[in-house]
């Protein structure tokens, strides 16, 4: 074990951080180059480019799940998360290389068109990715104590990944894409391969308020599970999921829209399960039923904040197209880039640096409580503020504090609530609160934003969903 990792000192946080930023940095050339080079290089249709980024949310349901599962009871390579980090690095690495190159392998395989071939490297570049960040954010919990270390672990990785994120974008806006694909290659396989080699992980790992893990003889902790459990856990989501599945079927069939009391139904039953998670009460009970209180807890606050984000994500353009007609598509394309990179920088800066101080005085919860309101209130000004670039940069910097938080402190506070020997696991399930709404968002909001006359209801959806979600961490409790 390094000396770094002993004294838990900034240094081995930075290194500690970078699988994640690897994973991180793969996302965003996915985000910046993916979409661009299979439309403009390899011709294919939007239907087609829309088919490969449903992999996205669908790998992460499943993928995570299981990927997490795995590792909790494995032991090879000298780790539980590195074997799986490797791996997914270097997948990631190979297919990144490949992207601008898949009509030569096309032509390599003597395949008559290239388009199946350019599908099956972005979806394995788009598995890769969902797969591997389940152990490059297990393993910091893996490693670091329970409180204020484990704490700063989560807020430098997103101090460091979310830098690097936005390095990503400026090189695709000074450069290319094609210099941002090979530089985000080399960065990719040298930022998952080496830090792992110089990370000792824990043999065993000790189940929460317990001295010791049930073990096998050898050592290694093999925790239990059952899909009964899966199921069980995630009950705040399973309105979220009962309407993605139908909303899919409703898309792949064809189906007419005149569905709208089966999306009445299922949003009423969203309600009925969050408020009933987020209004029972651990107190008093023993300890694994207020550990699940917790987590169901966190789940319930956590989808809300990410319905608000991924709407903002998705539909941004659109608000921009409608309410700066002044601007052309390359000007409108440009401030929307220059937007969200106001939005990442702001996220890069503030974990590490003001987040994870201010969680030392007030707690994570109410710390996190308070950036989602900040996020609220940063929506409500781009909906009442006049439309110029110059205030709505201003205003998504706002919105950065809300960013800052949501991809750092609830994997903080979300470790502190689970058995710390199932960690890949409910790692896992708790990435079900962010796919889920996603997919909600792409879903069922795309419809309501297609339909509405006034785009601004984009932010309207977004604010009061951040609104509810801050209401809601408000109630679960500090460790």
């Amino acid at each position: 074990m390094l000396d770094i990792q002993k004294r838990l000192t900034k240094s081995f946080y930075m290194l500690l951080s970078l699988p994640a930023t690897a994973m991180g940095f793969a996302l965003s050339v996915q985000i910046s180059a993916l979409s661009w080079i299979l439309t403009t290089k390899y011709g294919l249709d939007i239907h087609d480019v829309g088919l490969v980024w449903a992999a996205g949310p669908i790998a992460g349901i499943l993928g995570q799940v299981i990927i997490g599962i795995v590792s909790d009871n494995v032991w090879f390579w000298n780790g539980r998360r590195r074997p799986f980090i490797l791996i997914g690095g270097v997948l990631a690495t190979l297919m990144l290389l490949a992207l601008p190159s898949i009509d030569v392998i096309s032509a390599a395989m003597g395949a008559g068109g290239i388009l199946g071939v350019a599908i099956a490297v972005a979806l394995t570049l788009d598995l890769a990715i969902n797969i591997s960040f389940n152990p490059t954010r297990s393993i910091i919990a893996d490693v670091t104590p329970e409180g204020t270390p484990r704490t700063k672990g989560y807020t430098w990785m997103q101090t460091v990944s979310g830098t690097f994120g936005v390095l990503a974008y400026a090189i695709g806006a000074i450069w290319d894409n094609y210099t941002l694909i090979y530089f985000g290659a080399g960065l990719v396989f040298l930022f998952s391969v080496v830090p792992v080699l110089f990370v000792k992980e824990p043999r065993v790992l000790a189940e929460s308020g317990d001295d010791e893990a049930a073990s096998t003889p050898d050592g290694a902790a093999k925790p239990g599970f059952s899909f009964a459990e899966l199921v069980r856990t995630t009950r705040p989501l399973w309105g979220f999921f009962i309407y993605s599945v139908f909303a899919m079927g409703e898309r792949l069939v064809g189906a007419s829209r005149e569905t709208y009391w089966i999306e009445g139904a299922l949003g009423l039953l969203t309600v009925v399960l969050i408020a009933e998670a987020l209004l029972r009460s651990p107190v008093g009970k023993p300890r694994l039923e207020a550990s699940d209180i917790g987590f169901k807890k966190v789940l319930a606050a956590n989808a809300f904040t990410w319905l608000g984000v991924q709407t903002m994500f998705v539909y941004m353009f659109a608000y921009v197209q409608q309410a700066m007609p002044e601007l052309g598509d390359i000007d409108m394309g440009r401030v929307v880039s220059i937007s969200f990179l106001v939005l990442n920088a702001v996220g890069a800066l503030l974990p590490a640096f003001v987040l994870e101080p201010i969680t030392e005085r007030i707690g994570r919860v109410k710390t996190h409580a308070a950036c989602m309101a900040i996020m609220a209130a940063g929506y409500g000004g781009i909906l009442l503020a006049p439309a110029t670039p110059m205030l709505l940069y201003i205003l998504m910097g706002v919105v950065g504090v809300g960013w800052a938080a949501t991809v750092s402190l609830p994997f903080a506070i979300m470790s502190h609530k689970v058995d710390q020997s199932k960690m890949g696991l409910y790692m896992g399930l708790f990435n079900l609160s962010i796919v889920l709404p996603q997919l909600v968002a792409s879903l069922g909001i795309g419809e309501l934003v297609s339909a509405a006359p006034n785009k601004s209801i984009i932010f309207i959806i977004s604010g009061i969903s951040l609104a509810i979600s801050a209401v809601s961490w408000m109630l679960v409790q500090e460790e």
